[in-house]
C-alpha cells in the first residue's frame, strides 16, 4: 500500500505542478505564494481517493486527475487559512515555514483564496465530460462551503474551552464530519460521478468515505497525543494547547482507538457489492489504522 500511495501521490504532484499556473505568471508572487502551499509535499489523500473511487469502476487517473488536483488546491487553501495567526497559529507545516511566515499574512490569505476559486476553475476547464461539470461543482462547493468544511471550522473555533462530557460528544462528531469529512466525502463521490456511477454505487462510495473520513480524523487526533506529527513539523499536542474538542480528550487513547477500528469495519463492509474490486479501497481504510504521521 505505501508503495502504491507513493506512485498516486507522485502521479498528482506532476499533475498539480502542471495544473498551477507558472510562477512567473503576472502578478508572479501570488502565483509563487500558490504553488509554494500546493507543492510543498503532503499525503495527497483526498486526490488519492479520487482517483480510487474512479479507478473502482473503470475510469482512468487521466479522466479523474483535474478534479483530484480541484480537492488538493481546496485542501491547501484550508491549511494556508488554518495555519494564520488568528485561526491555529502555526510557524511550520510538512517541516517548513508555513506560507503567511514566507509571503506575510495578507499574501498568504490571498493564496488561499486564489486556490479555492482556481479549483473551480479547473474542473469547469478540463473534465471532459461537460454534462457532469455541474455535479462536481456542487460536490466541492457543498463539501468547502458553510455547511461542510468552513461549517466544521467553526464548530472547532466555538468548542474550544468548553467542557469535555458526553453531551460534547455529537458536536465533536459534526466538527469531524464537516471539517474533515466532507472533503473526503466529495473526493470520493466526485471520483465515482466521472466513472459514471449508478445511485447504488454512490450511495455505497459514499458511505465508504464518510466512515473513512471520521476514522481518519480520529487516528489524526490519537497522532497528536502521542507526538506522532514531530515529524511532520507539527507542535505534538497542541490540539490540546489550544483547548480543541478532540476524540482522545472525550473518550481516551484506547476507545478513541477501538472507534476507528469500528469505522473502518463499517467503511469496508460498505463496498461489499464491489467484491474484490474494492480490495485496494479497503487495503487503504486498513492502512489508515497503523499510519503513524
Amino acid at each position: 500500500m505505501e508503495h502504491y500511495l507513493s506512485q498516486k501521490q507522485g502521479l498528482v504532484s506532476k499533475a498539480l505542478g502542471k495544473y498551477l499556473p507558472s510562477a512567473s505568471v503576472f502578478p508572479p508572487l501570488i502565483h509563487r505564494a500558490m504553488r509554494y502551499s500546493v507543492l510543498n509535499g503532503g499525503k495527497r489523500l483526498r486526490a488519492v481517493l479520487a482517483l480510487m473511487a474512479g479507478e473502482l469502476l473503470g475510469a482512468p487517473n487521466s479522466k479523474v486527475m483535474p478534479y483530484a488536483c480541484a480537492m488538493e488546491m481546496v485542501h491547501a487553501y484550508s491549511l494556508i487559512h488554518d495555519d494564520l495567526p488568528a485561526m491555529d497559529n502555526d510557524d511550520f507545516r510538512r517541516g517548513k515555514p508555513t506560507s503567511h511566515k514566507v509571503f506575510g499574512e495578507g499574501m498568504a490569505i490571498l493564496a488561499g483564496d486564489a486556490l479555492l476559486t482556481y479549483a473551480f476553475q479547473l474542473i469547469a476547464d478540463k473534465i471532459q465530460d461537460k454534462s457532469i461539470v455541474a455535479k462536481l461543482v456542487g460536490e466541492l462547493s457543498k463539501a468547502a462551503g458553510s455547511v461542510g468544511m468552513v461549517g466544521g471550522q467553526v464548530l472547532d473555533i466555538l468548542s474550544a474551552g468548553l467542557p469535555v462530557n458526553r453531551s460534547t460528544g455529537r458536536q465533536l462528531r459534526e466538527i469531524h464530519l464537516r471539517k474533515t469529512g466532507a472533503m473526503i466525502i466529495a473526493s470520493c463521490r466526485g471520483g465515482a460521478i466521472i466513472a459514471g456511477a449508478s445511485g447504488r454505487q454512490l450511495a455505497a462510495i459514499t458511505s465508504y468515505a464518510r466512515n473513512f473520513g471520521l476514522a481518519f480524523q480520529i487516528v489524526d487526533d490519537i497522532l497528536d497525543v502521542n507526538g506522532s506529527k514531530k515529524q511532520l513539523g507539527k507542535t505534538p499536542g497542541k490540539d490540546a494547547k489550544l483547548n480543541k474538542l478532540t476524540y482522545p480528550a472525550l473518550k481516551g487513547l484506547k476507545a478513541s482507538q477501538e472507534e476507528a477500528e469500528y469505522l473502518i469495519k463499517q467503511a469496508n463492509k460498505s463496498l461489499a457489492l464491489f467484491g474484490k474490486k474494492a480490495d485496494k479501497l479497503k487495503e487503504l481504510s486498513d492502512y489508515l489504522l497503523t499510519r503513524n504521521t
